[in-house]
């Protein structure tokens, strides 16, 4: 199910719509204080306030800021991981820098401070082959040109910046501390290529988080550059600003995994939209200006080839644009446009071609479905439905391996294909997918909790196809709500699934070809002994199986998202019986039961009292039964609807009262006029003296709060007649009568009052 929590809502929202936490403003703060004492300083001699306390507290707080955001995400991004393990890398090897420059121990060169600055790079560009590899199947040929000739003209401009730097390195005899000098530079080349590159393949907006990324490389890089130039001329210094650059490199790069990591948590941060020929331009007009600079003065071989190459690759879409064309149409046509996940299309693509392959392995087709999603869209919006999709589908992509197929079919269904899978992999897989939506996580301000249900079916030995493996596991996947387990893996005794199929479609029928009708079961004024209302109870005349009671379709009903036109059905029906009696004579008040998922409706007050109004009711002639869970799991939804209702004259009852989650605290604030109590209390008042004070006290305090109280269950004529004595105002049971038809109760009426033109109309507060 998808569970709901708005108390906090407020504060959520404020905290959720922040695009820097708390540590990154000490970040910020400390970086200022830092670069303040630089700028300050009278001298250029290591000091240990300046480069020893605030050097290593701005190296500290960015592994601080970096862990802080893994252990949000429980280790589960890797990407994140590794960028967080560099930065962790780099800092050590500065805070080992900087204590032996503290203490004037002279260091060797490489020492092991470089193990720890080197490390930073196959560490960054780990993480960058995690984000490539994850957002490979989505991307398309003219957005993957993108990157390509971002990283290449980006590598072109770096290699004529750092020729002043590898020329002088080149020309040193072959030793380590020269190939450590050559790898600080490449590094810097290969990194920012790389990650300038990826930037330029993210669609046609970058995010602002990912610009984060590549500004902290970029002033990693220029940092570097600089730090080597004056190292090659024996002119840096510790202690100066150029310091600064790498505490601001690291900075930037921690703001970013602190970002990522609550990306799923928040609210999108906003993209910077990029015109789809931006890329393209920027990096011919940058290619060019090389190969320019080339003509005029001498510039690295290396250069030149990569500024020649950006060209050839812009040319690329204008000689083979239509193939490019058809490959990207072709793209999106197998792509869910809400997640960027293969869709429908793609699954009866591949997955064919899957088991043809693996004709001779094992595998599995897990269907997924969100519980109780469509309460999402309806109570909160479809864009923060469409959010909870996004957010579920990043979730379950992170569980699965890169071998897994896994689609979005429509609406809240995702399908994912386990290639060389046995059942206990299966079984062990869905269970690793509910656990990851169940974390609780953050849209629109407010705290969802997704759980879902997941049907298994085997190839082969449940379907050599995919079309009776889907069938499988939807039938699995419905045993799986039913029972509330989780998942469940096709049995041959889940044929049960045809019947529901088939129930469905009949139901479908029924709403169109009125089939549906309704019983009454009267309310007894127990100081008068009078009917003054009863209670409207929907039945399914089946052309075959006979009259279904609400336990056999309700469910169903609710399951297939027919609750709203079953709830329209039964409104007409049941105003259209009260204005039949009003003309009659008799004024009887009809109360109507309302599922949680139709109250969440915010045109059903206006729609009801359209309806009173054509049928010339006075409004107070209908009474809506809600259940406490409804009210106790959105009271501020329940209120704002509840008093909408009760401001065009509509009674509220609190229907099965004390079966909930009960509270005092919504029987004062929220606008109730009756309640009725369950009939587990009211049955064993005869044997059971507790249960007896229990009603008693129940009646009381209603009474207290100005609300009427009916009791449900009356079965004999002891309990009708405590009940009378006790002072409960109203009762209904098989004891006055079962719900029958309309026919059926006026002929108990009439039996019951030969004269029914006396009977007086009710008199509503």
């Amino acid at each position: 199910m998808v569970a709901i929590n708005t108390a906090p809502q407020g504060r959520q929202r404020r905290s959720g719509g922040r695009f820097a936490s708390w540590p990154i403003w000490l970040m910020a703060v400390l970086l200022l204080v830092f670069f303040a004492a630089i700028m300050l300083r009278t001298d250029a001699e290591f000091s240990p306030l300046v480069d020893g306390w605030l050097g290593l507290l701005a190296m500290v707080l960015p592994v601080f800021v970096s862990v802080r955001a893994l252990h949000r995400t429980r280790f589960r991004q890797r990407e994140l991981v590794f960028a967080a393990a560099a930065v962790t890398s780099w800092a050590a090897g500065n805070i080992y820098f900087v204590l032996a420059a503290g203490f004037n121990v002279p260091l060797p060169y490489p020492s092991l401070a470089d193990i720890g600055f080197l490390a930073f790079c196959p560490l960054m560009m780990a993480a960058l082959v995690v984000l490539v590899g994850r957002k490979a199947r989505e991307m398309a040929w003219p957005v993957a040109l993108d990157g390509a000739l971002g990283s290449v003209a980006a590598a072109a401009v770096l290699a004529v910046l750092l020729n002043p730097i590898l020329g002088p390195v080149a020309d040193r005899p072959a030793s380590l501390a020269t190939a450590v000098a050559v790898a600080y530079p490449l590094c810097d080349l290969l990194l920012v290529a790389a990650f300038v590159g990826v930037g330029a393949s993210q669609g046609r907006s970058a995010g602002a988080r990912w610009i984060l990324l590549v500004l902290g490389l970029m002033t990693f890089a220029a940092t570097d550059v600089t730090y080597a130039l004056l190292e090659l001329t024996d002119l840096y210094v510790v202690g100066t600003p150029l310091d600064m650059g790498w505490a601001i490199g690291l900075a930037f790069i921690a703001w970013w995994i602190d970002g990522s990591a609550r990306s799923d948590r928040t609210r999108a941060v906003p993209a910077l939209a990029i015109p789809a020929q931006a890329v393209p331009a920027l990096a011919t007009a940058t290619a060019l200006g090389v190969l320019i600079l080339a003509s005029e003065v001498e510039i690295p071989p290396l250069a030149v080839a990569l500024a020649s190459l950006t060209l050839v690759l812009a040319a690329v879409p204008l000689v083979f644009r239509q193939r490019i064309r058809l490959a990207d149409m072709h793209r999106q046509a197998m792509t869910d446009e809400l997640t960027g996940l293969p869709n429908r299309r793609a699954l009866y693509a591949e997955v064919p071609a899957r088991l043809a392959a693996d004709q001779h392995r094992h595998s599995a087709l897990l269907l997924l479905d969100l519980d109780k999603f469509k309460e999402v869209n309806d109570s909160l919006g479809h864009d923060v439905g469409d959010g909870l999709l996004r957010v579920v589908a990043g979730r379950l992509s992170e569980q699965l391996g890169e071998a897994d197929l896994l689609t979005r079919l429509g609406g809240d269904e995702f399908a994912i294909h386990l290639a060389g899978c046995d059942v206990g992999k299966a079984e062990s897989v869905a269970a690793k997918l509910r656990a990851a939506l169940i974390e609780p996580f953050t849209l629109a301000g407010i705290t969802l909790q997704a759980s879902a249900s997941i049907g298994i079916a085997l190839y082969p030995e449940q379907g050599q196809d995919l079309t009776l493996l889907l069938r499988k596991a939807d039938m699995a996947m419905y045993r799986a709500k039913s029972t509330r387990g989780g998942h469940h893996v096709y049995r041959d005794g889940d044929s049960h699934g045809d019947e529901r199929l088939r129930t469905l479609a009949e139901l479908r029928t029924a709403l169109h070809e009125d089939q549906l009708l309704l019983h009454y079961q009267p309310k007894i004024d127990l100081s008068t002994g009078t009917v003054r209302g009863v209670e409207a109870l929907v039945r399914w005349d089946h052309p075959v199986r006979g009259l279904l009671y609400p336990d056999a379709f309700l469910a169903l009903v609710e399951e297939a998202g027919l609750m709203p036109a079953m709830t329209q059905i039964v409104f007409e029906k049941a105003l259209d019986q009260a204005a039949i009696w009003q003309e009659q004579g008799r004024t009887l008040s009809v109360a109507v039961n309302l599922s949680a998922s139709s109250l969440v409706d915010a045109e059903l007050p206006d729609r009801i009292g359209d309806m009173v109004t054509v049928r010339g009711l006075v409004p107070s002639v209908l009474v809506l039964e809600i259940t406490e869970d409804f009210l106790m799991a959105d009271r501020d939804r329940a209120h704002a609807i509840l008093t909408r209702l009760r401001a065009i004259g509509v009674r509220i009852a609190v229907d099965d009262f004390g079966t909930g989650y009960s509270s005092l605290a919504y029987l004062r604030d929220l606008p109730i006029d009756e309640l009725k109590l369950d009939k587990s209390f009211v049955m064993p008042m005869a044997d059971d003296p507790r249960a007896t004070a229990l009603v008693a006290s129940t009646i009381d305090l209603a009474h207290s709060l100005g609300l009427r109280m009916v009791a449900e269950g009356v079965e004999n004529s002891a309990a009708y007649a405590d009940l009378a004595g006790y002072g409960c105002d109203a009762a209904q049971g098989f004891f006055m009568s079962r719900p029958v038809p309309a026919a059926e109760l006026d002929a108990w009426l009439a039996k019951r009052e030969p004269d029914a033109t006396l009977i007086q109309p009710v008199a509503f507060p």
